[in-house]
């Protein structure tokens, strides 16, 4: 049995923290802020609750192998549901789009709809990424990756250097379409020019396997992981920084911590390693791909009804603005978030307002957050590396580390953003470790 501390108690930190629990290992995660989750908590003020994160999720599999594997079902504690549209997109012409997920009939019938011909020319763009998914699912997000054993073709398009934009613009040849394409990667903090073609793989996903949320909001998820932590009997150390790794004889000893150190066999790191300064020499090539403008918004709708949404509604432009209507809110209220991203030269509210979506008179409350709040508060971006070319697949850190006994999982880990990444980022870790006594 090894001692394990991981570092950074978000999604990715406590899916590892559990999976070793389970695997036999004692396992103390180590978190600075005084609760976990990470981006998958809550924010609540004047009786208005916002998901601080993420409201949905890809790849439900991911999440209910995770519950599975480190104790009971995940239907046993979350109700998770499926979106029968993945978000409507409203573009700069007039025209909107209502993107259905998990039916490739139901995509091809909305997208005909948005322009004749068009339907086909989207469903051959999301059918050329089937085997490159694949190949990624079963060579990198669920096989530690090792160089002198990958098969040919993962090395291939690993090194393609072809960025998603130019494929984008060669595949699709009306705007809106590569719109709809690039929308999660922009959101995310990426450029579409630096983004290898490998990073489009989302829109395949959405098709595939639709989006996913809880009513009520997604951080129900965050607390439920917190509870398996304590079932699988994990040290929680919240309010617990960590400010270095503690290498002696050329392995990890310990983790530093405000007035001491936590020994350990093994560490974990499931934070930015930029925090840490034994890691951060090997990641200096790589930059975080920054969250968006948040502002999450209490409505009043007793006098004057809101106009109706969907869960997530994507309007294209500069800036470029989601709003996400999944919050909880009291009696005659709702609770929206509204992400900015771009030229934001002028409040968020306003520029919603220029979309014919004005709510400005009906604010009861607002909190809202910068990049860098959010950075502060998580002590890292959920959003992970930035795509800065294909050689950012291969110089990220995940889920060995360059320090023997160190690995690393969670949204700096792996090259996909969201929750079923850092998902699988913590299954590859506790591959490498091992059941206890092997």
């Amino acid at each position: 049995m090894a001692r394990v501390v991981v570092v950074g108690g978000g999604f990715g930190g406590m899916a590892a923290a559990a999976r070793l629990a389970k695997l036999g290992h004692d396992v103390t995660l180590l978190e600075r802020s005084e609760r976990l989750g990470g981006a998958l908590t809550t924010v609540e003020r004047a009786g208005f609750a916002w998901d601080a994160g993420p409201t949905s999720t890809l790849l439900p599999a991911v999440v209910r192998d995770l519950f599975r594997k480190s104790g009971r079902p995940l239907e046993r504690e979350v109700d998770l549901q499926p979106l029968d549209l993945v978000r409507e997109h409203r573009f700069e012409d007039g025209t909107s789009l209502g993107l259905p997920g998990g039916s490739r009939a139901a995509q091809l019938e909305a997208f005909e709809r948005l322009g004749q011909g068009l339907g086909q020319q989207w469903i051959d763009h999301v059918a050329s990424y089937g085997e490159t998914w694949e190949l990624l699912r079963k060579e990198w997000y669920e096989r530690p990756f090792d160089p002198d054993v990958a098969p040919r073709a993962l090395t291939d398009l690993l090194a393609r250097r072809e960025s998603l934009h130019k494929r984008l613009r060669r595949a699709l040849r009306d705007e809106r379409l590569r719109l709809v394409a690039g929308h999660r990667l922009v959101m995310d903090g990426h450029d579409l020019r630096d983004a290898p073609v490998m990073a489009g793989v989302d829109a395949y996903l959405e098709q595939r396997f639709g989006a996913w949320t809880v009513p009520g909001g997604l951080a129900a998820l965050g607390t439920a992981m917190a509870d398996r932590l304590s079932l699988r009997g994990v040290t929680v150390l919240t309010g617990t920084d960590a400010t270095d790794l503690v290498v002696r004889e050329g392995r990890v000893a310990a983790v530093q911590v405000a007035g001491g150190e936590v020994a350990a066999d093994l560490v974990v790191v499931a934070v930015d390693p930029r925090r840490l300064p034994a890691l951060a020499t090997y990641v200096r090539r790589t930059t975080p791909a920054l969250p968006p403008v948040v502002c999450h918004v209490g409505l009043d709708t007793t006098d004057r009804p809101l106009p109706e949404l969907p869960h997530e509604v994507v309007l294209h432009g500069d800036p470029l603005l989601v709003v996400r209507t999944g919050g909880r809110a009291p009696h005659d209220g709702a609770a929206w978030t509204v992400l900015a991203r771009g030229r934001i030269a002028e409040d968020v509210l306003t520029a919603l307002a220029r979309h014919g979506i004005d709510v400005r008179r009906q604010v009861v409350t607002r909190v809202d957050r910068t990049p860098r709040d959010l950075v502060e508060a998580w002590g890292g971006s959920p959003h992970g590396v930035q795509w800065q070319g294909p050689r950012t697949a291969r110089t990220r850190l995940g889920p060995r580390t360059p320090i023997p006994g160190v690995l690393a999982a969670g949204a700096h880990a792996t090259t996909g953003s969201g929750l079923p990444f850092a998902g699988l980022s913590a299954a590859l870790v506790a591959e490498v470790v091992g059941r206890a006594g092997q």
